[in-house]
């Protein structure tokens, strides 16, 4: 796009939203300090390289597309590809099954920071913060569905083991590159079929997870957060770490709650329930997908939802307290394209969050002008938005529009076609 247009164009909105009282640099700049955390696992289908071949425990990725990262270097590679066209701060979002340099004998039990310095040293030279996720799920130790809630004593020991290693690497993260590394709890245990003693098993998660938990780290290098899920394949009668088991468990000892777009009935949104649990936990922990009627982690698109969770956090000063993270994983298109979709929708929504006269409508609704509200909130929808993304892509030094797109193509004809 014609950088004269993309000028005239931005100097038209910003006169156009300084009639609103609505500064636009101060917008962009606000917005432009929030980070987002990619997930890795959008690159390589969640396989990771630490020894398994396909995914399990109530995981599935669909889709075939080729060139599928197969090696942390082409990961790496990809990753870093899809960050040069995407604007604002980014992290990186790791699992455990990313480990490297795993010596013969050493399992999931046994991780330490050694087999993720490649990582650390990778995200700093790119100045990024690295987000950490124990992998409770595709392996020989899973006891079918269950891995903390396993009745198996050694199983659960073993991934009571994983955990502790798990938050023990993410604190070396935070101290090597100056920003906490957030742990994601995240258990896939449950029934297929209606169980008999629905307590038993979270009377074990718990406890597993208070082993995992009970030695303090510094929050300035770790944070722990839990991730409730409603249901998953597999899993369809009975999830061990429910909604409600993960907030009181989040609650009770003062960490942090996860948040899944994808993780609740297809009729629930998670954007409305941000301000209610922030009157309980410090802080919240985001992984936005999009679930098609159920925990099927479609790409983010910017969608009614993804623009009321950005709302929530931009609008409440929440940006402090909540943590945006990504979480999908798409096999059916070009995967570097998934993930910078992703990511750019959810900078354009948190940048529309942010350009929205918000105080003039919440005065209206104070007295009781509900007529006032409704035809504001309307107007906000078509005041001049586009042209200030393309100034802001423009100024970040990332392609305006889908001028990204043409990028990708060349990249998956001259990188990903060879694989």
């Amino acid at each position: 796009m014609n950088q004269d247009r993309i000028l005239k164009g931005y100097e038209y909105a910003k006169d156009a939203f300084a009639e609103h009282k609505i500064d636009v640099e101060k917008a962009m700049d606000a917005i432009d300090k929030v980070a987002v955390s990619m997930h890795c696992w959008q690159g390589d289908d969640v396989v990771g390289f630490d020894g398994s071949d396909s995914l399990g425990d109530g995981l599935a990725v669909t889709g075939n597309y080729p060139g599928r990262a197969r090696t942390i270097i082409q990961l790496r590679q990809d990753i870093e590809k899809s960050m040069s066209l995407i604007p604002g701060v980014k992290r990186l979002n790791l699992h455990a099954c990313y480990a490297e340099n795993v010596p013969k004998g050493i399992d999931r039990d046994e991780y330490t920071i050694e087999n993720f310095q490649g990582w650390a040293d990778w995200a700093k030279n790119l100045r990024i913060g690295l987000d950490f996720n124990p992998t409770f799920f595709s392996h020989p130790m899973m006891e079918g569905n269950f891995s903390l809630a396993s009745r198996n004593d050694a199983k659960r020991k073993f991934w009571i083991e994983h955990g502790k290693r798990s938050r023990e690497i993410a604190a070396e993260f935070g101290k090597q590159l100056g920003t906490p590394s957030i742990v994601n709890h995240w258990m896939p245990d449950g029934y297929k079929d209606t169980p008999a003693d629905t307590a038993v098993l979270r009377a074990l998660m718990a406890d597993s997870l208070d082993k995992v938990m009970e030695d303090k780290i510094d929050p300035a290098l770790m944070k722990d957060s839990l991730e409730s899920k409603l249901f998953g394949v597999g899993i369809e009668s009975y999830t061990v770490a429910s909604h409600e088991f993960s907030l009181g468990y989040a609650i009770s000892r003062g960490i942090l709650y996860t948040l899944d777009a994808g993780h609740f009935h297809p009729t629930e949104t998670i954007s409305n329930k941000l301000s209610a649990i922030l009157q309980y936990v410090d802080e919240v922990l985001l992984h936005i997908s999009r679930g098609v009627r159920w925990d099927s982690d479609h790409v983010v698109a910017w969608d009614d939802e993804l623009q009321n969770i950005m709302n929530e956090i931009l609008l409440n000063g929440y940006d402090k307290c909540v943590h945006i993270g990504l979480d999908y994983f798409d096999a059916s298109i070009n995967r570097i394209a998934a993930w910078i979709i992703g990511m750019r929708n959810a900078r354009k929504a948190m940048l529309k969050a942010a350009l929205t006269p918000i105080e003039r409508i919440r005065k209206a609704e104070a007295v009781g002008d509900y007529t006032a509200r409704l035809a504001l909130l309307e107007e906000n929808k078509s005041l001049p938005f586009a042209p200030v993304w393309d100034y802001y892509c423009m100024k970040s030094g990332v392609p305006v529009g889908e001028n990204w797109l043409k990028v990708v193509k060349n990249y998956e004809k001259s990188v990903l076609s060879t694989r």
